[in-house]
């Protein structure tokens, strides 16, 4: 009788003990993308492409793809709001740019089938912003002629930033 409640009170312990570990892991933190930052990635994504003569727009999302930030410069086409949206949300989503999944895309049939994730949008310009290895959001810029001048511009907006992201 002893050794079954010993059994018995070991089998709670190790339960009581997993469950713990269970709530443990249940909460996590995470960084994310603040306002301030968002918009200040925006206006330097059309201020880059401003630069070099184009208008686009820049929307930046956080780690979850909503949008944090739109900035559209004058006579930036009406398309480019969605084309910027989609960028951001495919790089967040996917952790990785845009341009470098559609050309993974063109060359790996299987991942050509991204096309048809709802939301998706493989065309350079969609650039993950990242706090050491981990993504925080990204930027998707649309309207220069061109995706890899899009994501020019995105690399400079990032980079302009660099020391509010280490």
């Amino acid at each position: 009788m002893k050794h079954i409640a010993r059994l018995s009170l070991t089998i709670a312990a190790v339960a009581s003990l997993t469950t713990s570990l269970a709530h443990a892991q249940a909460v996590r933190t995470e960084r994310n993308m603040s306002l301030d930052l968002a918009n200040q990635l925006a206006a330097a994504g059309v201020a880059a492409c401003a630069a070099d003569g184009y208008a686009v727009t820049t929307t930046v999302v956080d780690r979850a793809g909503t949008v944090r930030a739109v900035q559209r410069a004058d006579n930036a086409g009406p398309h480019t709001l969605d084309a910027s949206r989609g960028k951001a949300f495919t790089s967040a989503s996917a952790k990785n740019a845009t341009l470098a999944m559609m050309e993974n895309a063109q060359k790996n049939p299987a991942a050509a089938t991204l096309v048809h994730i709802p939301g998706f949008l493989l065309v350079g310009g969609g650039v993950p912003v990242k706090v050491g290895n981990e993504v925080i959001g990204a930027v998707g810029i649309g309207g220069a002629p061109g995706g890899h001048l899009d994501e020019k511009c995105a690399l400079a907006a990032i980079d302009k930033v660099k020391d509010l992201i280490k």
